[in-house]
């Protein structure tokens, strides 16, 4: 994974494997980390992000329940594919996206302005990452 740097805020009350798994969602959802992108070893983000190797584990295996991620032995953590014709939207998993987007937004320290400009543009982009 290079290019977009995930960050947790110790202080926030969401906690730390919340704001990891809510930021790779959010990355994932929108492109920015691509289909078959290896995601780095549960031990190297957690040296990175100063976490113990539970917590990103944690974050990682609820991302493979959303089928979001794949985790293979010798392959190691790769983005899943998305599907490709999705079903209608679901209003309780967009609540649930929505919940994930504005907890990782909070975490990088983003204020409500700033959080609803990212989404206007993002909307006006088509969804595409700018």
């Amino acid at each position: 994974m290079t290019g977009p740097v995930l960050r947790v805020d110790t202080t926030s009350p969401v906690p730390p494997y919340e704001q990891i798994r809510a930021q790779l969602a959010a990355l994932i959802g929108t492109g920015r980390l691509a289909t078959g992108e290896r995601l780095p070893t549960v031990r190297q983000l957690a040296a990175d992000l100063g976490l113990s190797p539970g917590t990103v584990a944690r974050a990682y295996r609820e991302l493979e329940a959303a089928e979001l991620i794949r985790t293979r032995r010798g392959a190691g953590t790769r983005v899943a594919a998305l599907p490709a014709d999705p079903e209608p939207a679901d209003p309780a998993r967009l609540a649930a996206l929505t919940g994930d987007f504005t907890a990782a937004a909070r975490a990088l320290g983003a204020t409500s302005d700033e959080i609803l400009a990212a989404v206007r543009e993002a909307l006006d982009q088509g969804g595409r990452p700018g």
